[in-house]
């Protein structure tokens, strides 16, 4: 596959800087980490309702823009490099991606295009203990009258606690795997729905324990039933891997320039330590990662693009997986890999408050674990490529 940027790809890259180098400024950051919750809502209404980023991958007809997961992955991209405090991953890459593969018309006219108008903010809650996927669905969906009453407790709930809306997922009892897994879409102030922030490493993006305590809700809040629920989870969560992986390479960049900004100016022996031969040869590998996770996530991206288009091949649906896992793995390696070494190298200082290396170290060990950590996906990379159920 050769891929460029096009013109329009790279001036949707210098404006997303241009915006972030400001709003999200090493300042902005600290500031939103002592937020309850979590991100200025000036901000946001700036992204959101000027700015359009939410409705980037919204189709048209429902008030979108219409583009495609690489613009969006783009402006990922540079949200990590900014470590911008927002609801963006859990709007657009969570929320979004569950709802255009769902197969409720009047949910979809009716979320996308309040998120397309920057109206709400959403996220996915699946998790109900550990791991990363179906299995890890422990909510149960029980018929009632006229809709399902849903009991439950979903950890790690990525903007749990802002969420305007929840889409939940939960199993028909006695259901395992990604069998009598349902999706259902329902306002976060629903009666029953019990929403506790929690403490995080990475301050600069919020988690939450959200519990389910007998919530009804109406069929009409259903947005895939049993026999298709466990498919549309399954690839949410495999592009929200791609698009956290894209936050993860601006990550490992910002780290990877601040550092070589920093040795720039050190100075020992009479002149200064960019000029030591090993500190050339750390920072030539730190580069080197960058590139490889760039790569990796960009052609998860144009994969991700051809599964979301309407009239894509089937087949892709099996690249899916294969794509989206190695931009996982590469990113959170090279992203991990470059915050470590830039805290040794910015020496004594490396690790204090005042300087920034820390808080990038924080959301590369954070993001690491979310969505699966390296193990986990080459595990499931192993797994499909031997022909097991991944």
């Amino acid at each position: 596959m050769e891929f460029a940027f096009t013109q329009e790809h790279l001036m949707i890259r210098d404006s997303a800087e241009r915006f972030l180098a400001t709003a999200s400024d090493s300042l902005a950051v600290r500031a939103t980490m002592n937020r309850a919750d979590g991100y200025d809502p000036d901000v946001w209404q700036r992204i959101a309702q000027e700015l359009c980023w939410p409705a980037l991958m919204v189709p048209e007809r429902f008030g979108g823009m219409g583009l495609g997961f690489v613009e969006l992955a783009i402006l990922l991209e540079q949200s990590g490099r900014f470590l911008l405090g927002s609801p963006l991953f859990a709007t657009a890459c969570l929320a979004t991606p569950a709802l255009l593969a769902g197969h409720n018309p009047a949910l979809q006219e009716r979320w996308l295009s309040a998120i397309a108008g920057g109206e709400v903010t959403a996220t996915l809650a699946f998790a109900s203990g550990k791991g990363w996927d179906a299995h890890s669905v422990q909510a149960v969906a029980q018929a009632g009258a006229g809709g399902f009453y849903l009991d439950g407790l979903y950890t790690q709930v990525v903007d749990g606690a802002q969420a305007d809306v929840l889409i939940v997922a939960a199993r028909t009892p006695g259901s395992e795997g990604e069998d009598g897994i349902s999706l259902f879409v329902l306002d976060a102030n629903t009666p029953g729905v019990v929403r506790t922030a929690l403490p995080t490493l990475d301050q600069t993006r919020r988690l939450a324990r959200v519990q389910l305590q007998n919530v009804f809700v109406s069929d009409a809040q259903m947005l895939c039933a049993p026999d298709q629920g466990g498919a549309v989870l399954r690839s949410s969560l495999q592009i929200a891997a791609a698009g956290l992986a894209a936050e993860q390479a601006g990550g490992a960049q910002q780290v990877l320039d601040l550092t070589l900004a920093y040795i720039a100016e050190r100075r020992q022996f009479s002149r200064t330590i960019a000029s030591f031969q090993a500190i050339k040869h750390r920072c030539a590998d730190m580069m080197l990662q960058v590139e490889c996770a760039r790569s990796a996530v960009y052609y998860a991206a144009c994969v991700v693009q051809e599964h979301l288009d309407p009239e894509g091949d089937a087949a892709v649906a099996s690249e899916l997986l294969m794509a989206t896992a190695t931009a996982k793995i590469h990113a959170s390696e090279a992203f991990f890999h470059c915050a470590a070494e830039s805290i040794q190298l910015h020496g004594g200082v490396g690790f204090t408050w005042e300087y920034d290396p820390h808080l990038y170290f924080k959301r590369a060990r954070a993001s690491e674990q979310l969505l699966g950590n390296p193990a986990l996906h080459r595990e499931r990379l192993a797994a499909h490529l031997f022909g097991e159920d991944a």
